[in-house]
């Protein structure tokens, strides 16, 4: 199976929770209670839906073929005030950085950030009362039970957005897949053509001490993309996650200002709240410049975000990187 078709990040299910089941209405008879008062059980609730978030998933493949999800209904009640049997719930596992949108509305749902986390996302309908709660001094012989009360249905869109500390932004072929490789034991595609990546590829990166943080390279930007130029939206939506954002321009830009520019812009436009992240500039394939033009470069970017040099090819700088990183990650939050 190609690498496109494993990484599936946006699904859409039916989804339908149980209907409660209906009250009894039932009198007690027995052989010595010719005329007994009312007997009636509850109906028993029906089937929640519910999402749990699983740290051993990073897709959603497994649902791609899950399309309706059905609850079963609630039991009746039924005589000698014996309740119904509840629906079985459904749970569905789904990775961290799940959101689970309800298509008519476009509201939030739910939001799985943890493992093990539960969310109802639709909740099954109350069982009913039976005819024993309706009994009252004036009415000894209530006929009346509730009905069940209906469970909800509709089409939900479940969106994974990837959960990283640092997330790896850049043009195409900026070397962001190749900085992944060096820095992580992942393997991306590494390819000399743009697009080589085509999903979000994830990466521990072992610090000091036995320390770590997670870094994710994401498909690479073009202008435009906040209007779904490129992979637009779909991978856009990836970044928002990221604690810190690593701007990835490579040494033989031909304006490295320009380029930087380009990708705020790109970011203000799909959702200006991205600006309030915390910003490093890497100047990536450094090997190939001297003093001189590293200081040219320098005087480029903007004085107010940091930036620094590597260069995955010889490894040089990315000590410094991975000490850069870690202290932004790490940095005390201001009141």
């Amino acid at each position: 199976m190609s690498e496109r078709n494993n990484f599936i990040d946006y699904i859409r299910i039916f989804c339908k929770s149980g209907h409660g089941g209906a009250g009894a209405r039932h009198f007690m008879r027995n052989k010595l209670t010719a005329m007994g008062g009312p007997d009636g059980g509850d109906g028993g609730r029906g089937a929640h839906i519910i999402l749990r978030g699983n740290t051993q998933l990073w897709t959603l493949l497994h649902l791609r073929y899950y399309k309706n999800v059905l609850a079963d209904d609630g039991e009746n009640g039924s005589k000698s005030n014996c309740t119904g049997k509840d629906g079985d719930d459904i749970v569905i596992e789904v990775p961290l950085g799940t959101i689970a949108r309800n298509e008519e509305t476009g509201e939030v749902e739910a939001e799985i950030l943890e493992d093990g986390q539960e969310i109802i996302l639709m909740k099954g309908g109350r069982g009913g009362w039976g005819n024993q709660h309706f009994a009252t001094p004036t009415n000894q012989v209530p006929e009346h039970a509730q009905p069940g009360e209906p469970g909800r249905e509709g089409w939900m869109q479940l969106e994974l957005k990837v959960l990283a500390d640092v997330g790896l932004v850049g043009f195409p072929n900026a070397g962001k897949s190749t900085l992944l490789s060096v820095v992580t034991a992942a393997k991306p595609k590494i390819a000399n053509y743009a697009f080589t990546t085509l999903i979000p590829q994830l990466g521990m990166v072992e610090y000091r001490d036995g320390k770590s943080f997670c870094i994710a390279d994401l498909p690479g930007i073009i202008e435009g993309a906040a209007e779904g130029k490129g992979l637009g939206h779909r991978f856009l939506r990836h970044i928002e996650r990221n604690s810190c954002l690593l701007f990835v321009i490579p040494a033989d830009s031909d304006d490295h200002k320009k380029e930087f520019d380009i990708l705020l812009n790109e970011l203000e436009e799909y959702n200006a709240e991205l600006l309030q992240k915390d910003f490093l500039i890497a100047i990536s394939k450094s090997d190939m410049l001297d003093d001189e033009l590293k200081e040219a470069i320098s005087n480029e970017l903007p004085k107010d975000i940091p930036h620094l040099f590597f260069s995955s090819i010889t490894q040089t700088g990315l000590i410094e990187l991975k000490d850069e990183l870690w202290k932004i990650l790490n940095k005390p939050v201001s009141a």
